[in-house]
């Protein structure tokens, strides 16, 4: 476990102490689906109350990333919103990766054209609106920032209205994944990062220090496929491609499911061992852009204590509670 910093390091996100198994927290998804944002989306649907799903350029375009959203409301058959955001970053050109989710985005799986497409093309403007219409919402970011940074700049405010800004990405004691310093997500859009990290917004990260525990593969694809259903069948898919790239790249059948730990982070906070930390990113350098710099030195940090970072988790109990969610949908 992390060691503490009790007199500087009070958690910055007042949600992560406050779980209520009976009660669902209500949570809008930002998301560039993507492999494990289409599990994250099947988590969401069983463990929180989904208010509504934003899409950004990341993973894969903007245009496939909206239709694979509105192709998993109706696969799960939700009745949300489904907002387009922005088709690239602040500042430079956009970063894919195809080569992990596959061209358009979900590896081989192939689903329906949706029979409903996006509700709008103005995600931040229903971001701005809903965080204004209800306070105590958590926004889970689980690729790249540039929609919450646009947000937060329409409108400050909505810092002291959100309950927390539970994000994917960046590291705390680890390397990157797209360099050897960054995560994608960061990576991707270091100005939308660097914004949303300097807003005093409630956050917690859940980097790749954390998710490369929590890891599924060919064994939970079988599983997956024998639940004989449409979402069972899906999530099986998925895995089988996931574990395609993996053993490719890694030589091993399983891998780390990122993005849906960003949700249970939020609906099962207690399966979490987090530590507040000073983090900020880094927008210029020669080898280390889009790196989350995490100040480990305790009362010496010159920097504010502006985010809870999750170091350890009960891996078991969300591969389980991931197996529950496909199993119940």
């Amino acid at each position: 476990m992390p060691k503490q910093f009790p007199d500087n390091a009070t958690s910055t996100n007042p949600a992560s102490e406050a779980f209520s198994p009976g009660k669902r927290p209500r949570i809008i998804l930002d998301c560039d689906p993507g492999v494990d944002d289409a599990m994250a989306i099947i988590a969401a649907a069983r463990w929180a109350d989904l208010v509504g799903i934003t899409t950004v350029a990341g993973n894969v375009e903007l245009e496939y990333t909206t239709a694979n959203a509105c192709r998993m409301r109706e696969l799960l058959g939700l009745d949300v919103e489904v907002h387009t955001g922005a088709g690239g970053p602040l500042v430079g050109a956009q970063e894919f990766a195809h080569e992990v989710h596959g061209a358009t985005g979900l590896g081989s799986l192939v689903l329906p054209e949706p029979t409903r497409g996006a509700d709008s093309d103005d995600a931040v403007g229903w971001l701005v609106e809903t965080t204004r219409a209800e306070e105590g919402l958590h926004l889970v970011p689980i690729g790249p920032l540039t929609n919450v940074a646009l947000a937060l700049r329409a409108d400050p405010g909505m810092v002291e209205r959100v309950a927390s800004i539970t994000l994917m990405g960046g590291a705390a004691l680890s390397v990157g994944n797209v360099t050897a310093a960054a995560e994608f997500n960061v990576y991707a859009d270091p100005e939308a990062a660097d914004e949303v990290f300097r807003s005093g917004a409630p956050l917690t990260m859940v980097g790749l220090n954390l998710t490369h525990q929590v890891r599924m593969g060919s064994a939970h694809s079988r599983v997956c496929a024998t639940f004989g259903t449409p979402v069972g069948d899906a999530m099986a898919e998925l895995l089988e491609f996931y574990t395609t790239f993996h053993v490719a790249e890694e030589e091993t059948e399983d891998g780390p499911v990122h993005d849906p730990c960003a949700i249970l982070a939020v609906t099962h906070p207690h399966l979490f061992e987090m530590a507040s930390r000073p983090v900020s990113v880094e927008v210029n350098g020669t080898h280390t852009r889009g790196m989350t710099v995490v100040d480990e030195r305790g009362p010496r940090a010159e920097m504010p204590f502006n985010c809870d970072v999750a170091y350890d988790a009960d891996t078991e109990a969300l591969i389980g509670l991931m197996m529950q969610a496909v199993r119940d949908a």
